[in-house]
């Protein structure tokens, strides 16, 4: 895949520019009160836990009734695919998923994030459910709380039933919402008396611009701007639809929010006026969906550079996408736009990234630990958030199996140790940061590279679907059972 498509390539997909936008209002700070501690560590009760998607892991593809989904079709798609490959077999979790939770309860995790499979549920996105599909739900929720691990559930992560993308375009329609909605209520209904917290949407920020924008994710479209925008308030709207059903339908005390790759942005220096040309950076480049959701409203600065380009929606509308939500998850890997404030235009400037930034195994992916300490404070400024938690963060790495049958991927534990360390510091401030989800338990399909990039504590050999700990999952077992960072 070529470098200049980063997996987190905000700033396009929001279609703002630090130029010619006017300076925005001031946003309210939050207060919340820190949690207890003890010394030198995170809050007391922080939630650790770790994280996979559906179709990254799952396979099982055509079995117990699953309908195909656009992913299944976009694999097939010569060229798209780094490797060739596809998640028709992956992990093979659905039927491992006893012996992958035994390597969830052996890190000491106390939460697991897992997607619910869309296609699995409602073959054709809508109309008559597949009960087998909902059984694999309902095991693997009974054998997470078996086990003493909470179950986090997000509702969409990607894998769109391909039958709505036939019929209504997917997410270019509202009937696609709807069907979202009433997907979300039956999930609701029959789970929720044992998974007490659901992510919705899993980054729109990565599914819409990639997949509808610029065509390199499913369902490998590229759109007018306007077409995109409208895409992108289709899932705001199908957010809130969600958070509406799970109130309806789920069990009183569900708690619900997103799950966005919130496009970062930190100083460049620590002064104050940098930190406020930070924070209206944040607001405006996030105006499109997590701004919408939070606020109830598109901002000024952001339907004036859209201009005819801007989402056509109605008032009823913003009032569904801004349901209030219970918390704020975050997926937060690296650094988007360092910032400056600026005497013109929006009041700050984004700098450019130098080459020699230095970054992961994935190019993306660059090093800015200080990224988790700054974006959860600013948000939790702006938005005035409950509880925030890192829905993801983690890294891919050069994980070879050596001679001894050992993976020491020291890389994966410096680029963990440096983050968590400033998300420590977050916590240590009274940020609301209340737990972290790291990606990835295991290696798994990683989209556009296939099996090529590797995120997980364990390796996976995908040829015998042996799991091996790699020497990072110790290191995250010692920072859970310290409930500290280790620096």
């Amino acid at each position: 895949m070529p470098d200049k498509f980063s997996r987190r390539q905000f700033a396009k997909i929001v279609g703002l520019s630090a130029a010619g936008m006017a300076t925005p209002g001031q946003s309210a700070e939050a207060k919340p009160g820190p949690a207890p501690r003890p010394a030198g560590g995170f809050p007391a009760g922080f939630l650790w836990g770790t994280a996979t998607s559906s179709y990254q892991v799952e396979g099982a593809v055509n079995e117990d009734g699953r309908g195909p989904s656009i992913w299944d079709t976009f694999t097939r798609v010569a060229g798209k695919i780094e490797d060739g490959t596809n998640g028709d077999r992956a992990n093979e979790h659905y039927h491992r998923y006893k012996d992958d939770i035994a390597l969830i309860k052996e890190l000491g995790c106390k939460a697991y994030r897992f997607s619910v499979a869309w296609p699995r549920v409602f073959p054709d996105g809508d109309g008559k459910p597949n009960p087998k599909g909902l059984d694999f739900y309902n095991r693997l929720i009974d054998e997470l709380l078996t086990n003493g691990i909470e179950p986090w559930l997000t509702l969409y992560h990607w894998d769109l039933p391909q039958s709505l993308q036939d019929r209504f375009g997917g997410w270019r329609s509202a009937e696609t919402c709807k069907a979202f909605g009433d997907y979300a209520a039956y999930v609701a209904q029959h789970l929720t008396d044992r998974v007490k917290n659901v992510f919705t949407l899993n980054e729109s920020g990565r599914f819409v611009y990639f997949g509808y924008g610029i065509g390199i994710d499913a369902p490998g479209l590229v759109l007018s701007q306007a077409e995109v925008n409208q895409v992108r308030h289709n899932t705001a709207l199908a957010h809130g639809l969600a958070v509406q059903a799970v109130r309806s339908s789920g069990r009183r005390g569900t708690r619900v929010g997103p799950a966005e790759n919130i496009d970062a942005c930190i100083p460049a220096i620590d002064t104050p006026e940098n930190v406020r040309a930070t924070e209206i950076a944040l607001r405006e480049l996030n105006a499109s969906y997590l701004n919408v959701i939070m606020e109830g409203r598109y901002t000024d600065a952001f339907l004036k550079f859209a201009g005819p380009n801007a989402p056509k929606y109605t008032d009823a509308e913003l009032k569904i996408i801004s349901s209030p939500v219970d918390f704020l998850g975050l997926n937060i890997y690296a650094p988007q736009h360092y910032v400056l404030a600026s005497d013109k235009g929006a009041g700050f400037s984004l700098l450019p990234i130098p080459k020699s930034f230095p970054h992961m195994n994935s190019d993306w992916l660059r090093v800015g630990p200080e990224t988790i300490y700054w974006v959860p404070k600013l948000a939790a400024k702006i938005w005035k958030t409950g509880p925030i938690y890192i829905s993801e963060n983690g890294t891919s790495g050069d994980d070879q199996v050596r001679p001894d049958g050992k993976i020491y991927d020291t890389d994966r534990i410096m680029y963990l140790r440096n983050y968590l360390a400033q998300l420590q510091r977050a916590t240590e401030e009274g940020v609301p940061v209340r737990g972290y989800f790291l990606w990835s338990l295991m290696d798994n399909f990683e989209w556009i590279y296939g099996l090529n990039k590797r995120f997980g504590l364990y390796h996976v050999n995908f040829d015998t679907q042996v799991r091996t700990p790699k020497l990072s999952a110790s290191f995250y077992r010692n920072v859970i059972a310290r409930n500290a960072a280790g620096v």
